[in-house]
């Protein structure tokens, strides 16, 4: 399969397209009262907040990251004309009759609070590091993923606070929550004739939100989706568009009159680890400040979805899926909406985690165990492919946007309006599709003229199986990669020639939007 880095169907990657964790140590326990005290002054409480501040507990060791391969679908919660917000908000003109329908998940994930353990936790990692034989299987097969959207948005008014009810039992997830919740919003994003939520993370205490692209376009419907953000304490705001960046599906917002906000801590997210525990903080199926737990499932993921760029002159027009069979990607804003072709399509590199992740956690943040942001949630996949109007809903297979590609492209958005994106400058295809093949990898089909590939020297025939360190398993993989970097950033690539191993220094071009 050709790379379409510039989603066309000749694969041409050129500059005219648009686009460690290591264990706990465990607190000593007090020693137990004798018999005869007679003294004992009362058990203190502990408030979640008070927890939040202690937490986290001191860590020793680290381990390096171990990378994977491949797979998802985005994910906010769509409404038809006529729906509400969380926040009372209607969607587009009042429907006559019906309400919508909440749609509540199957199986909640990691759902039974854990009790804190005496016993010290063991940080085992396993490493897979066999990516040659299935890497492929995600990046090159859609089989089994659908997009985010579509379910209709509810009503139901969550909790605006995180609550705990036995203070002298708080543990881990309790308090990661009550850090962390301050610092996730609920966004409302509606147009004409329909409407959707999606999360947020708050970057600054005046204001500055990161979010999805695909929220604020309300997946590539519409460049002037009016918007308001409610803080989990309840406040809401309007809010604007800052910048959007389609091609790894990230946007920026500022509230408006907004002071004194709760920032979220950055984590640096190459550090992770399989095995490394998540929470992910948003409002799925439009329920504000819900909590889910898992792990890192797997690292340096690549996925290929539909396009979430607004349309050129601002306005709204009906967003399209791709022709069933061919990618189980859709955008979905209701009944009465009409479909047309996508034409474009975005690969992004993603952490994968089993924390149960619906449409609505879009934009949301993926924490580790201090509390700390390791990702921005984007998508999901699902078990089946999905008909018009379908709803996916969690199986354990969430993707997030790594936080050091976020941190980069957030504030790209919030210094120059938009941000960039290197560029290769080589056509590509899956190296196990080609003839003869004896390893998994990006194969160089051919090296632009006077691109950073060709300066390079790489030329026809090489077969790339490393980027910047990073497993290469085939075009997705490296074209997500590529488009993590900023414009003129160097990269080292491995490569493979007639059975030889080789490594070269590439400096990037720019990618055009």
């Amino acid at each position: 399969m050709s790379d379409t880095t510039n989603n066309r169907p000749d694969g041409h990657d050129d500059s005219t397209t648009p686009a460690g964790d290591a264990a706990a140590p465990t607190p000593s326990q007090p020693e137990a009262p004798r018999a005869d005290a007679s003294n004992v002054p009362p058990k203190p409480t502990r408030s979640p907040a008070a927890a939040a501040a202690a937490w986290p507990p001191p860590v020793a060791g680290s381990a390096a990251p171990q990378p994977t391969a491949p797979q998802p679908t985005h994910g906010y919660a769509s409404a038809p004309s006529g729906a509400t917000s969380p926040t009372g908000q209607a969607f587009g003109p009042a429907a006559s009759g019906a309400h919508p329908t909440l749609v509540l998940p199957e199986n909640a994930a990691h759902a039974t609070p854990r009790k804190k353990s005496s016993v010290p936790r063991i940080a085992a990692l396993v490493v897979a590091a066999a990516l040659v034989g299935g890497a492929a299987g995600l990046g090159g097969t859609y089989a089994g993923l659908s997009m985010w959207g579509g379910s209709d948005s509810s009503t139901v008014a969550g909790p605006t606070a995180v609550t705990v009810n036995d203070t002298d039992d708080v543990n881990e997830t309790a308090a990661v929550a009550s850090k962390v919740v301050p610092s996730v919003v609920t966004i409302s994003a509606t147009g004409t004739s329909s409407g959707g939520t999606g999360s947020g993370v708050i970057l600054s205490d005046d204001g500055y939100v990161l979010t999805n692209t695909h929220v604020v376009t309300l997946d590539g419907a519409t460049g002037d989706a009016k918007i308001s953000v409610t803080t989990s304490d309840g406040h809401v705001y309007a809010a604007t568009v800052v910048g959007t960046d389609p091609t790894y599906d990230l946007a920026v917002i500022k509230l408006e009159n907004a002071t004194n906000l709760t920032p979220i801590e950055w984590a640096d997210s190459s550090k992770l680890n399989v095995g490394d525990a998540t929470t992910a903080i948003g409002a799925p199926l439009g329920l504000p400040n819900t909590v889910t737990t898992g792990i890192v499932s797997a690292l340096n993921r690549s996925i290929q979805v539909a396009s979430s760029a607004a349309p050129k002159d601002g306005s709204e027009q009906d967003q399209g899926t791709e022709p069933g069979g061919e990618s189980p990607f859709r955008f979905d804003f209701g009944q009465g909406q009409q479909s047309q072709q996508a034409t474009q399509t975005i690969k992004i590199a993603v952490i994968q985690t089993d924390a149960a992740i619906n449409p609505g956690n879009s934009g949301g943040a993926l924490v580790d165990n201090e509390g700390k942001l390791i990702g921005i949630n984007v998508a999901i996949a699902s078990a089946g492919g999905s008909s018009s109007g379908a709803q996916s809903g969690n199986i354990g297979v969430g993707f997030s946007i790594p936080s050091d590609i976020a941190k980069r492209i957030s504030q790209e958005i919030i210094d120059n309006g938009s941000a960039t994106h290197g560029l290769l400058g080589a056509s590509v295809q899956d190296a196990a599709s080609i003839q003869g093949a004896t390893t998994t990898g990006a194969y160089v089909a051919e090296a632009t003229s006077g691109g950073a590939a060709q300066a390079a020297g790489l030329t026809k025939g090489d077969v790339i199986t490393a980027f910047d360190g990073v497993p290469v398993t085939n075009s997705i993989d490296l074209t997500a990669q590529v488009r993590a970097l900023a414009a003129g950033a160097q990269a080292e690539v491995t490569y493979n020639r007639n059975g030889q191993e080789k490594t070269v220094e590439v400096t990037l071009g720019t990618m055009q939007n």
